[in-house]
This record gives structure tokens, sequence and C-alpha cells, in this order.
């Protein structure tokens, strides 16, 4: 007995006899057999019809929000007063929702305390009376070249000074003041409003100096004309300063103003039978041309805009 015993076969620990059988495999092979279609077992087990199948998946019990989702805005210059105000830098737009609730802001004149309120990018926006702008404020400063008019769109498609500043900022800029399309000079542009507007107020007495060439050369006489000041149809129009270009010939002259324009400039010499033949602004509510080729532009600098909000 003892020897038959030994001479079986050892059975390796842990398993055991199938007596032939398939050993047991634990992953259940579902090959060909279709999927549980949820209807009632012959036992009368509940019903799972028209539910999806269990896919393995941990299920999500968050609830789904049922508030309606807030529409875009379809108008692009469209803007909540709050981010207005925002964007131009002067609060946040919790800050801003408490200043609308006290009517601290104005649009187009109206006080506005209703909150979400929407404004167009063209509108007056006020805060606390000061016109506010939601864009970047920017002060680009031009050396303009001939043969390019001072506007911001000509529907003849003719070249213009906004095509010479295209990459100088994003915001959108508009020339302060005007030059004629043949003339030269300096060039202000901003979007800052209320500073556009006291540089062009002839109240303000803006200085500018212009380096005038004529055809011909200018006679003592005329040059203390215009000095004493001209009188044309009645109207007397005067001049700062003027003064001969050092090292330059009697057809040149530089002449300072702080009130009037490049056109009072040229209607005082072509009053006096000369024809203007260049007409160059140097100086410009102090800025000058240095380091500023023809056609070339740069911002200006911290201590400029501050000088031109002093003026």
């Amino acid at each position: 007995m003892a020897k038959e015993r030994h001479g079986k076969s050892k059975v390796k620990s842990g398993s055991k006899d199938n007596g032939g059988k398939k050993p047991f495999n634990k992953k259940k092979s579902f090959e060909g057999k279709k999927p549980f279609d949820g209807k009632k077992s012959s036992d009368g087990e509940r019903s799972f019809e028209g539910k999806k199948p269990f896919d393995g998946k941990k299920p999500n019990y968050r609830k789904k929000s049922t508030a309606p989702k807030a529409k875009s805005s379809s108008n692009p210059n469209e803007i909540r007063l709050n981010k207005y105000i925002s964007n131009s830098g002067i609060c946040s737009r919790r800050e801003a929702d408490m200043h609308i609730s006290i009517g601290s802001v104005t649009v187009n004149g109206k006080v506005i305390t209703e909150m979400g309120y929407k404004v167009q990018l063209n509108d007056e926006v006020r805060f606390d009376g000061r016109i506010i702008n939601p864009e970047k404020i920017e002060y680009v400063l031009l050396n303009k070249p001939k043969g390019f008019l001072v506007t911001t769109k000509d529907e003849k498609d003719r070249k213009t000074v906004m095509d010479l500043v295209a990459t100088a900022t994003k915001s959108r800029i508009v020339p302060v003041g005007r030059l004629e399309r043949q003339s030269t000079g300096l060039l202000l542009f901003t979007n800052d409003g209320e500073l556009a507007r006291k540089l062009t107020d002839p109240s303000q007495r803006v200085r500018k100096i212009y380096h005038v060439e004529l055809d011909r050369n200018i006679s003592q006489a005329d040059f203390n004309k215009i000095k004493d000041g001209v009188n044309i149809r009645g109207n007397v129009f005067e001049v700062d300063e003027i003064s001969w270009i050092h090292g330059a010939s009697k057809r040149e002259v530089g002449i300072k103003v702080s009130s009037g324009s490049n056109g009072l400039v040229k209607a005082i010499f072509e009053h006096l039978s000369y024809t203007v033949a260049r007409l160059d602004r140097v100086l410009f509510a102090g800025l000058t041309k240095k380091d500023l080729p023809r056609s070339n532009w740069r911002h200006l600098t911290a201590q400029e805009v501050i000088n031109l909000k002093n003026l």
C-alpha cells in the first residue's frame, strides 16, 4: 500500500484534481452569448427594459444644472458697463457695479444705475465726470511725409496717415489736429479724447513751430508785415514769432504760432503773393522731431504724456 501511495503522481500544492475536466478560468467567457436585453426573466425578476446595460463605469450622481446658459452678445461693439469701466483701469468689475449703483457713471450724459447695462464702444462714458476709455490709452507721434491725407478713412482709397501707424498699436487711435496732404512733420495720434480736445482747443494756445520754404526770397518789408500781423479780408492774423533759418537762404523762415493751423500759415504767405514750396511742422506742444526720421513713428514717453496733460 505504501508503495502504491508513493507511486502516485503528486498534485501540486494548492491545485485540485478535476477528474479530467478543464481547469476553472476566473475570467468567464461570454463569447457568442447575447448581452442582457433588460427583458423579464422567467422567474419574474425586475425588468430593466429601456435602461442602458451596465458599462463598468461609476455612475455620476451630480445633478445637472437646469439654469439657462447666458447668451453671448452677438454685437462685437457692445460691452457690459462694468467691464467697460474695468478695462479702462479704474477698478475691478465688482467695484464698478458698486459705483454704477450709486450713480457715479453716465452714458451719453444719462446716469446709469442698472446692473448688466450694455454700452456701445463709441458711447461717451464718464466716471465721476471724467471720460473713460475701455482700451489702453496710447500716444503715438508720427513724422508725416508728403502725399498722405490726415483722415481715418478716404472714400477715394487714397493714402492716409493711418496706413503709416497701422502697426503702432491695436487701440483705435486718431490724429490730433490736421496737416495738409503735402505738408510734413509732427502729427500726434491718440485715443485719449480728453487730451485730444485740449490740444485742439484754440483757447489752450498750444505752441507749434513750422519750417516754411517759399518759392522766392522773402523781403524785409513782408517779413515785418508778418511780424506785426497781416490783415486778410478784414481779419488780422498774427504769429507769435517769425525768424530766418540759420545758415539757410532768405526763402526759408521759421514761424511760431499758438493758435490756428498750418492752413493759417499758408494763407498768410499766399496773401503776400508767395507760394509755399514746403511746410514742415518741427514742434508740436513741446514735442520735437529729434531721432524721428520722416515716415517713422514712436510712442511717447511717460514724461512726455505728463507734460502734455500739464500744458
